[in-house]
């Protein structure tokens, strides 16, 4: 399976977020993307937006690099 891949690093609160909007927007159903970021927020930022979206939230790793994969909705 193909995984879009999305770099946030640098990227501050909300910032993010509207990438990864953008990013999800021109997925396929079912289609995963991988985002990194390094925003202390961004974890909290991205559990409640695929939660507000519908999207799943497959894997959230937390380190000084955070990696989130997420599913966009059918």
């Amino acid at each position: 399976m193909k995984i879009n891949q999305i770099d946030c690093k640098g990227l501050l609160c909300l910032a993010p977020i509207v990438r990864i909007s953008q990013a999800m927007r021109a997925l396929q159903p079912g289609e995963v993307l991988r985002v990194q970021a390094d925003d202390l927020a961004f974890p909290a930022d991205i559990r409640a937006w695929a939660h507000l979206t519908g999207n799943e939230l497959v894997s959230l790793e937390e380190g000084r690099v955070i990696t989130a994969e997420l599913r966009r909705h059918a």
